[in-house]
């Protein structure tokens, strides 16, 4: 018996052999990249993954480790590439702190390294790879583009003083503008959203704020009197922040991956996205964040835009058990993007385009994919669903960079669908499953969640507290952002919903809104959403708010709203103009029962 117990034990190590030989371990400090240290770790972070993916086999397990501490990136010495963005400027060369692309097996551990980024920088890519993970560390900028400032004065004839943050860089211009800089870049915001001083909650009632600043003058050590700028709401110890609308590039970008995962990483600022990933497969986000640096962060914001967004991508996105902060937009935005028709070529041949100028250049869809034709002035399908059979881009010889696909399909295209009426192509293999759990979003501008996927979508036990505006949104645009689609099978949850709707914005017409964007909804004879008895389902949540309006539908077919709580502040004064508790529009096959 123990021999044979010897010859087992003998036999089983050989067979862990490989695995245990197929893993490489490197530590970051082997290659000039020390904590803490003020040297630019640009050009030696590249010159250490050129080196690393030099010696492995894409068999081959690889963990890159970094020590604990401070990382200083920089413009100089980084990665310069072309990547056209969902949703971003398609501003181009990207400067990039950390460009990962072409691996498979890859663990980037940081062990609770901060990643510090300087100018305009893309601080982390990870493109055409396979099985990665990203893990323990944060990502920041040492001057953000979004500008702090602290309401001093407010005198209704002599206009507002303010005070800049400490770590503000900023002058006065030659024509009297308060202009801020950083390495490489200046900026005159224009526009800005309020937090108060002491909740950071965005200040009630005040959305986006204009921030003129000319004929601003110096009245003081750090001290600007803004003449023109009056806005009664904003009261000595507002803060504000001050920002444009330009996104050049998110925190961390994703594009053409299978099995990602990101645990316990934050991105404490970026100009763009927290975090975009388009036409990824498989992507779980734990205990991720877009937040701030803590109860005592001086900051009161993060990013410019969305904490994450996903567009074109398929498999399954879990996010569980995150922070979603300060951010100008959503915590999450999962979608794909219309192509409009614009020219019939042929009964089996169309030109589709790319409508937003934030969302073109990329791939949109494959041989063997599945689409299917959408009437952009009633938001109704249109035909029956067909395949590709060929695309490649319409003008030119690369993906990169086009706006027109010419697209071959093996049927026959419905005779309707032509470019003299509006029509989008929906691609429907590149929609993903949701899971969206355990997260908490709190202190945002806009909305909290929004989602559009005809895949199953689960929403359950996240807190959205004062997501400023609507905390769910269910969309699908064909006409503006162009963004799909119809949601399906979509499960709310077990959520506790705090004081949503303090202040208005683009589909916030209740704390729940499904609201796809038709022009013409009295000439709609199909439903968009829904699809089935029971295809959205709002269940055992919790709404505890100051105002009247708890769900927006529009155009569905298989609505639910069962054994959830329903309680009433006084935090602020009622103020909506939906003044209903649920305003149904062509809602179909609904079950309302509190």
């Amino acid at each position: 018996m123990k021999k044979t117990m010897t010859s087992w034990l003998a036999l089983l190590l050989i067979g862990l052999c490989p695995a245990l030989q197929a893993q490489k371990v490197y530590e970051a400090a082997r290659f000039g990249l020390k904590a803490d240290s003020k040297k630019n770790a640009a050009p030696l972070v590249q010159k250490m993954l050129d080196r690393i993916q030099a010696e492995v086999t894409p068999e081959e397990e690889v963990i890159i480790r970094f020590e604990e501490g401070q990382y200083e990136f920089h413009e100089k010495g980084a990665a310069v590439r072309t990547y056209y963005i969902s949703n971003h400027d398609q501003t181009l060369p990207k400067k990039v702190g950390i460009s990962l692309e072409g691996w498979k097996n890859l663990t980037l551990d940081g062990q609770g390294a901060r990643f510090v980024f300087h100018g305009r920088m893309l601080p982390l890519s990870l493109l055409r790879s396979e099985n990665c993970r990203l893990q323990n560390f944060s990502i920041d900028f040492a001057t953000p583009h979004i500008a702090q400032v602290t309401v001093v004065e407010n005198d209704p004839q002599k206009g507002i003083t303010f005070e800049p943050a400490p770590w503000v860089n900023y002058r006065l211009t030659k024509d009297s503008i308060f202009e801020t800089y950083g390495e490489g870049w200046t900026l005159q915001q224009g526009w800005g959203i309020a937090f108060d001083g002491t909740t950071r909650h965005v200040v009630y009632r005040t959305s986006d704020i204009a921030c003129p600043t000319k004929g601003a003058v110096q009245v003081g050590e750090r001290r600007i009197l803004a003449p023109r700028w009056k806005d009664s709401r904003l009261l000595p110890g507002t803060v504000v922040a001050m920002r444009g609308w330009d996104r050049p590039a998110p925190g961390i970008f994703l594009s053409h991956n299978r099995q990602t995962v990101l645990e316990n990483v934050q991105v404490h600022y970026a100009e763009g996205m927290g975090l975009l990933a388009q036409l990824c497969e498989d992507i779980t986000l734990e205990r991720f964040g877009v937040c701030l640096k803590g109860d005592d962060d001086p900051r009161y914001f993060t990013t410019q835009a969305d904490a994450t967004h996903f567009s074109g991508c398929k498999g399954k996105i879990v996010s569980c058990n995150g922070l979603y902060e300060g951010m100008m937009d959503d915590a999450i935005n999962v979608h794909g993007t219309y192509l409009k028709v614009v020219r019939r070529v042929d009964d089996h041949t169309l030109i589709g385009r790319y409508m937003h100028d934030q969302s073109w250049g990329f791939e949109w869809g494959r041989p063997g994919d599945t689409v299917q034709f959408v009437r952009s002035k009633t938001m109704e399908l249109a035909g029956s669903t067909n395949t590709i059979a060929t695309i490649r881009p319409n003008g030119q010889e690369e993906t990169d960079g086009a706006r027109e696909f010419l697209i071959t399909f093996t049927d026959s295209v419905d005779a309707a669908i032509q470019e003299h009426e509006k029509f989008g192509i929906e691609n429907l293999t590149w929609t993903p499953e949701v899971v969206f759990s355990g997260n908490t979003i709190r202190n945002n501008r806009a909305r909290g969640a929004l989602f559009s996927t005809p895949k199953k979508t689960v929403v359950e036990d996240n807190l959205f507290d004062h997501t400023s505006g609507t905390a769910i949104l269910l969309c699908g645009d064909c006409n503006g952002w162009y963004e799909t689609g119809a949601c399906r099978n979509v499960i709310i949850r077990k959520n506790r919903f705090v004081n949503a709707l303090t202040n208005l914005f683009q589909f916030t017409n209740a704390v729940i809104s499904i609201y796809p964007e038709i022009p013409d909804l009295q000439h709609q004879q199909q439903y968009f959403h829904g699809g089935k008895d029971g295809g959205i389902v709002i269940e055992e949540n919790e709404f505890d708010m100051f105002d009247a309006p708890v769900l927006y539908a529009k155009s569905v077919d298989g609505l639910v709203f069962r054994r959830n709580v329903i309680k009433t502040n006084q935090e602020y004064k009622p103020f909506h103009p939906n003044r209903q508790r649920f305003w149904l529009e062509r809602v179909t096959n609904v079950e309302i029962a509190e």
